[in-house]
């Protein structure tokens, strides 16, 4: 990563050289030629320095996102879903937040093009031990991820919005869930739902939970079946990489 060098402190030294016209010399002094090549010096240092200053090296940074087994998602007073999201991924571009090099946080946004997260469906979910039936299906299609990740202390604090889509075959389709909430490394906390994460390790490990509210969606099977409006949890295991860009 590159230090990003500001203007303002090169006008701060030019801002210090004296302001005092110099003295008129007579026209043929012998000072004048050392005084011109003096100038010239001058004029050049300061010229290279505004150039380099002009210049800061870039301190963008490629982000990978991949999701784990062993995650939860729990909706009202249900028992959790036990959900497989292992194969999810997803990539973004992170910049560092005023002097990154110190504080370490990243402003991070992912391109909801490039990510995925598996569905559930009996392949990957769990209730009460037994698989989903065959013919249901929860397809989750994300439409913002972003946030701020904190490298030094491994704090993660990302907001994510999706529509979670429910199918009993082809035989029904529900309108979307909207689900938004901000998915961290610390504790989420709700009024029926309550989850704490874990932060960012060495190895880019991580926990990231969020209780969201699901307002009601206008159908009569999935408002009554899920007591809508309530509260859900979303509990993720994921993996996080940094890489210069």
């Amino acid at each position: 990563m590159g230090f990003q060098l500001q203007f303002s402190s090169t006008s701060q030294i030019l801002s210090r050289l004296p302001l005092k016209k110099p003295a008129q010399l007579p026209l043929f002094s012998s000072v004048q030629p050392k005084l011109r090549i003096q100038t010239a010096i001058l004029s050049s240092t300061t010229t290279n320095i505004l150039s380099q200053r002009e210049v800061p090296e870039t301190d963008a940074q490629s982000v990978k996102f991949k999701t784990l087994g062993g995650c939860k998602l729990g909706i009202s007073r249900y028992p959790d879903f036990e959900y497989n999201a292992d194969g999810g991924t997803g990539t973004g571009t992170g910049r560092k937040i005023g002097d990154g090099d110190s504080n370490g946080e990243i402003s991070v946004g992912f391109d909801v093009k490039t990510l995925y997260i598996p569905p559930l469906m009996s392949a990957t979910t769990r209730f009460l031990g037994l698989p989903l039936p065959p013919f249901l299906k929860i397809d989750i299609v994300p439409e913002l991820f972003e946030g701020i990740i904190n490298r030094k202390s491994g704090q993660v604090d990302l907001q994510f919005r999706a529509k979670f889509w429910f199918s009993i075959g082809s035989i029904y389709r529900a309108p979307p869930l909207v689900v938004e909430t901000v998915l961290t490394s610390e504790e989420s906390k709700g009024t029926l739902r309550s989850g704490r994460g874990e932060k960012l390790n060495e190895e880019g490990k991580c926990k990231l939970v969020g209780v969201a509210i699901v307002d009601p969606i206008d159908d009569f099977l999935m408002d009554s079946f899920l007591s809508l409006p309530t509260e859900c949890l979303a509990v993720l295991n994921a993996t996080i990489s940094f890489s210069s860009s």
